[in-house]
């Protein structure tokens, strides 16, 4: 087994704006002339980037727009976005790029709780801020994405830096939101940069000669280091796409643009598996793949290698932390953990009284590192129980083995007590979704004629396959083989869909009601 790295040590200066260590790096190396972007549209080198990120502080400027103002970036991934994002950061100005398949109602909470200044919207989704945008008393200006080249073209191609710390905010994550109020996740100067260095360069091993393509889109944390700030730290080069993430999408791009690292999430890598036209290895010249979001299948990731030669590493990560920081390693994956604490973090399991947890046993997940974010906007109930001194609450349960691994156990809202014993839903999905009939599954608590809680399973099935009562049978008998029997759901109920957000996580809460 290789030896763990050591963290890096990263000291960065009293003033420091993260645009300008981005971008600078990559023009003393001498990489303007390289593609740092290429979307559906064309490339965009170093040098262009500098120069649009320039523009695009100037142009905000001259909007109105004064440091620590918001700027909320409601765009698709173009390569308008990246020059945007930095182009805010470099002016002192606090970006904050949304979701762009939520709806409006959330638009317009978000717009009012963020008291941002400027809107910058994809055309394609400017019907959906109509009435979003109406009556927000911070609001001065909503900018159509085709109104930036000529805002670009008149702004000075020269920007200069605001005078910032590490420690000053640079940008805003909203996060999904997906069981409640979506919050507004603050993050600082010093964080962008600081996972590329504990993750994207040791962990990942993220090069220059690179090519990078991720499924999650750069409003998504993951999707932002992804996409962003590992191949920047490196002078790698990126493919963004604005189309919805299917399997198709990603086998043509594969194929085309021939990415060496691919950034996955579950449920896309079971999907792409499952279609017809998935690229063969000779056509892909993948070395590196990753997943995160939720916890990956165990055969899922084996069915990858044996397809591509290339493990998954899968990782967790959270907005809160901005990237991933327990992850599989490559010459080190364990398929049905998450894999081990990335150096420079610390993680914990403890009991629902705060203690800590012996190994083997379910403990809530909680992880200490330096890109944690300060404190939720505007709601200071929810930072005071996520955000404990140095340790930051996942949310997660886990259980870690004796040599060290951790594995997923389920949410903390969605774990099961069954005979006053925890039972982890992903547990039975892992065992469910070995079934060879088994596309997609997801297991909650549901009561019994006497008020008891037991697995009740929801269930897609492969092409080839029907729902029947013979099959749901089957399915029980399966999990029983693989688990203790008192796991096995009691009810199978067969889906056509998951209900999903938009990262592709599956909601379990609407299949409880």
């Amino acid at each position: 087994m290789p030896m763990e790295p050591a963290a890096p040590h990263v000291e960065l200066p009293r003033r420091y704006n993260a645009v300008v260590d981005l971008i600078e790096r990559n023009l003393r190396a001498g990489r303007a002339g390289k593609v740092a972007f290429r979307d559906d549209d064309g490339a965009m080198t170093y040098g262009e980037l500098a120069e649009r990120a320039d523009r695009a502080a100037n142009a905000l400027r001259g909007l109105g727009v004064e440091p620590e103002h918001r700027v909320v970036l409601c765009m698709l991934d173009t390569n308008e976005l990246p020059a945007m994002f930095l182009g805010a950061i470099k002016a002192g100005i606090v970006p904050i790029p949304i979701n762009t398949n939520i709806a409006p109602q959330e638009y317009e909470y978000i717009l009012r709780d963020s008291r941002a200044r400027v809107l910058v919207v994809s055309d394609a989704l400017l019907p959906k801020f109509e009435q979003a945008a109406k009556d927000q008393p911070a609001l001065k200006h909503v900018v159509p994405s085709s109104r930036l080249p000529r805002l670009f073209g008149a702004a000075q191609a020269q920007s200069d830096t605001a005078e910032t710390t590490p420690d000053d905010v640079c940008f805003w994550l909203y996060s999904s939101g997906s069981t409640g109020t979506p919050k507004g996740v603050v993050h600082l100067h010093g964080d962008l940069i600081l996972t590329a260095e504990l993750y994207g360069k040791p962990i990942l091993g993220i090069e220059e000669s690179d090519i990078v393509y991720s499924a999650a889109k750069l409003f998504f944390a993951y999707g932002l280091g992804n996409s962003l700030t590992f191949p920047m730290s490196v002078g790698a080069t990126t493919i963004l796409s604005s189309e919805r993430v299917t399997p198709a999408l990603v086998s043509n791009i594969l194929r085309t643009h021939k990415p060496t690292i691919f950034y996955g999430v579950p449920t896309l890598f079971a999907a792409m598996l499952a279609a017809n036209d998935l690229p063969s290895r000779e056509e892909v010249a993948l070395r590196r793949c990753t997943s995160a979001g939720e916890a990956l299948p165990e055969q899922i990731g084996v069915r990858w290698r044996e397809r591509f030669g290339v493990d998954i590493l899968d990782g967790i990560g959270s907005t809160e932390m901005l990237h991933i920081f327990l992850s599989n390693r490559t010459g080190d994956v364990r398929y049905g953990t998450t894999g081990k604490p990335v150096p420079g973090y610390r993680v914990r399991l403890v009991d629902d009284d705060g203690n800590l947890v012996s190994k083997g046993e379910i403990g809530e997940l909680q992880v200490a590192g330096p890109t944690s974010a300060p404190y939720y906007w505007n709601n200071r109930e929810r930072s005071r129980h996520t955000f404990m001194g140095t340790w930051t609450r996942s949310g997660d349960k886990y259980r870690e083995d004796e040599d060290g691994y951790y594995a997923y156990c389920g949410r903390t809202d969605d774990m099961l007590k069954v005979g006053g014993i925890y039972v982890s839903p992903f547990e039975v999905e892992g065992a469910l979704a070995s079934h060879d009939a088994v596309l997609e599954c997801a297991v909650v608590g549901a009561e019994d004629e006497a008020k008891l809680v037991k697995p009740k399973a929801f269930v897609v099935v492969k092409r080839g396959h029907k729902p029947s009562p013979e099959l749901a049978a089957a399915l029980q008998d399966h999990v029983k083989s693989k688990l203790a029997p008192y796991k096995y759901p009691r009810w199978i109920e067969f889906i056509e869909d998951m209900p999903k957000t938009a990262t592709g996580k599956i909601q379990r809460f609407k299949l409880r009601q």
